[in-house]
């Protein structure tokens, strides 16, 4: 039985005893915890058009995008509800419609444009984005290119 849960059903109530109360204020519960919450979404792969040259705006090609989003305090942590975060999903729709609607010359503008979306759309902290061309069009030898842009809500 290495490796094998052996309690039984009660361990689960027991469990709940130790969650706080959804009455309980939810603001004095993050003051002693100090929490702060962070949604990363890795390896967004999506085919635009972006880049200096016409053959890339052109032709196109793959960009892999990652996100990290600074929500700060949320109340899911205690709720456990889709209403009191971020969804991930939608945020990945978003960001594949800003990606593949126009064209950039540059990779920091394609994620300053997404960044400021995000921090417009989202009551969020801060946000990182990053955007990768796994196969940049370079003369020499290069695993990938990217980018990265961070930025703060202002207060």
């Amino acid at each position: 039985m290495d490796g094998e849960y052996s309690g039984d059903a009660d361990d689960a109530d027991e469990l709940d005893e130790d969650e706080p109360e959804l009455d309980d204020d939810l603001d004095i519960d993050r003051e002693e915890t100090g929490e702060s919450v962070t949604i990363e979404i890795s390896g967004l792969s999506l085919y635009t058009h972006h880049g200096v040259s016409e053959a890339e705006r052109e032709v196109g090609q793959r960009l892999v995008l990652d996100l990290r989003l600074d929500l700060g305090e949320s109340d899911a942590t205690v709720t456990d509800s889709l209403a009191d975060t971020v969804d991930y999903g939608e945020v990945c729709q978003l960001v594949a419609l800003i990606a593949q609607q126009r064209s950039h010359n540059t990779l920091e503008r394609l994620c300053g444009t997404i960044a400021g979306r995000l921090i417009g759309d989202y009551e969020l902290e801060g946000v990182w984005v990053k955007a990768t061309k796994p196969e940049p069009p370079i003369a020499l030898p290069v695993d990938e290119v990217s980018v990265e842009v961070w930025r703060e809500a202002e207060e």
